[in-house]
């Protein structure tokens, strides 16, 4: 792509205008001038033209929808943002900002250490992140990516960073310290808190700890996202009664991070919230399975605190993996939805270990069932290997570097999805993991799933309400600046969206395809996608919480002819 195109105004022609307050009748050529909407008129009409300089970089919309760039409200591409070929993923999704530091374990604040041992398998690593904090992680992505990204203060990262691997409850002291941690955070630019209350080091801290640790964020009007505890599902209700308890004693905006249960589940305990005064929002991604490290679900906390070195040495002592098949793998089966198949519900998505390359795909019963034949088939056979003694193993080779596709004992329905999704509190967010053979689709997938399932499909949602579905509300509730709008002034993070086409690629069965519907997308009035293609423009930045941002639903502005 040549510089003159990187810099030069662009113009839209012949597009349909959507956003969340509504379509604007017609067809409309739209100015992106200076990384922001100049002006907006009808299509063939002089107007446009005349606000540019001669020879604008023209695109043909051709009767597309122009939609307000996509924001990933949970994204796991901290790290995986600099590689072309998720961008490609991303960009093709209309996907235009993703927001990481989720679940509580993040790159920063620290050195990104801890962050990448414990969260490899889900965050991977970070290509130049060494240290210096929310700022300087921020200050990573300006102007080296095509795709903002904005993060939250990990909640976990700020634990380990002052008290390592302690499972107590903080001194006052280290209380002190690790409130200072946050509101530093939220001063270099943060959009707010989050919490994994089901990973390390999260699991040890009390309500009383996270209320603590909340009430800067809300002194800044920033966001507490969390990972709630206790596995959603049927045992939501405990989750978010903590989550009302946190509120209470903070002041805090919060935000349900991956929020999966039935529908009657997800509409009650949000009514509950809204109910004792919380301001309450969530996401949750347009499929029923979920995605996690494998440690998570089938090691106690205990063991996974501990350094990575120690867990390998207990995994690999016989006497230890005996213990644990006696004591601790009885219990994992009331985790989320996990029931006493479990080894027929976890297939393996990344193995970091190339002697286990062909296991990806296969659940932890089909792997061990292949592990067996080909022990028999080397000539040299042992033991027949079981479901625990499989995962063990893959977790030992790959040092513990392994995630897993994690299925429910009932899938839901396309209309149980749309009903979740179209209640007014989510947000758009897939929770994407980049890694591995064969991943979770929701990476590759969730926005065009989103539009495809949604408007086309289901008929739940008409396009203005997909569009603040996928943008209009996370760009307030997370004060991400004049974004998820279209309007003149407002940034011109833009998608052109086939409405007949869009949808997902990939599948459970073919994760790794790309989405369709999708082929041109501009971030900052520059071209990054352009006929399906990255352009390599790099006008992406790092999104500093924007304090003048909003959470109040915009009025419809008026339309032409009208007063």
């Amino acid at each position: 792509m040549s510089e003159t195109l990187r810099t030069a105004p662009v113009l839209v022609v012949n597009a349909r205008v959507v956003d969340e307050a509504g379509e604007r009748d017609g067809l409309h050529d739209v100015v992106l001038d200076g990384g922001r909407i100049a002006a907006i008129a009808t299509a063939g009409s002089p107007d446009a033209r005349a606000a540019l300089v001669p020879r604008p970089h023209v695109v043909d919309a051709d009767g597309r929808l122009l939609l307000p760039g996509f924001i990933d409200a949970h994204s796991h591409a901290d790290g995986a943002v600099f590689d072309p070929e998720v961008q490609l993923a991303l960009l093709r999704q209309g996907v235009t900002t993703v927001i990481g530091g989720q679940d509580g374990v993040g790159f920063a604040p620290g050195d990104g250490a801890y962050g990448t041992e414990y969260f490899a398998a889900i965050n991977g690593r970070h290509p130049h992140y060494r240290g210096g904090g929310i700022g300087e992680l921020l200050a990573g992505y300006d102007g080296t990516t095509p795709l903002n990204v904005a993060t939250l203060v990990p909640a976990g990262t700020v634990r380990f960073a002052v008290m390592g691997r302690s499972t107590d409850a903080p001194t006052p002291a280290e209380l002190d310290e690790m409130r200072e941690l946050v509101a530093s955070g939220l001063a270099d630019g943060a959009v707010g808190l989050s919490t994994g209350l089901d990973y390390v080091p999260g699991v040890f801290a009390d309500a009383a700890e996270l209320a603590a640790l909340t009430q800067p964020v809300a002194a800044a009007d920033g966001v507490y996202v969390t990972h709630m505890r206790g596995g959603y599902e049927a045992n939501s209700a405990a989750g978010i009664d903590e989550i009302g308890d946190i509120a209470a004693a903070s002041g805090a905006r919060v935000h349900v991070s991956h929020f999966h249960a039935a529908p009657g589940i997800v509409r009650g305990e949000l009514a509950r919230l809204a109910a004792a005064g919380v301001d309450a929002s969530f996401d949750a991604y347009p499929y029923t399975r979920g995605c996690s490290i494998l440690a998570m679900p089938i090691l106690p906390a205990s063991l996974t605190v501990r350094p990575a070195a120690e867990v390998l040495a207990v995994l690999a002592d016989p006497a230890e993996r005996a213990r644990l098949r006696a004591d601790w793998f009885p219990t994992i089966t009331g985790y989320a939805s996990l029931g006493p198949d479990w080894p027929s519900m976890l297939t393996l998505a990344h193995i970091a270990a190339p002697e286990y390359e062909w296991a990806h795909g296969l659940t932890l019963a089909e792997g061990a069932a292949e592990a067996t034949a080909r022990s028999v088939a080397s000539g040299r056979p042992g033991d027949a290997v079981d479901a625990i003694g499989f995962a063990l193993d893959v977790l030992v080779a790959s040092r513990l570097e392994v995630n897993v596709v994690m299925a429910v004992q009932h899938e839901r329905s396309d209309a149980e999805l749309a009903s979740i999704l179209s209640a007014p509190e989510a947000i758009g967010g897939s929770d994407g993991i980049f890694l591995g053979r064969h991943p979770h689709p929701r990476a590759r997938g969730s926005f065009a799933r989103y539009l495809s399932l949604l408007v086309r499909e289901q008929g739940a949602l008409e396009w203005p309400d997909a569009s603040a579905l996928v943008a209009a509300r996370a760009a307030r509730r997370f004060g991400l600046g004049d974004r998820g709008v279209i309007r003149e002034g407002a940034i011109a993070d833009l998608v052109l969206v086939d409405p007949e086409r869009v949808g997902a690629g990939a599948s459970y069965d073919a994760p790794l395809e790309l989405a369709t519907g999708v082929d041109d997308v501009f971030v900052a009035g520059v071209p990054v996608l352009a006929g399906g293609a990255l352009t390599g423009a790099t006008p992406g930045m790092g999104l500093r919480r924007d304090a003048r941002a909003t959470d109040a639903r915009p009025a419809r502005p008026a339309r032409e002819g009208e007063a």
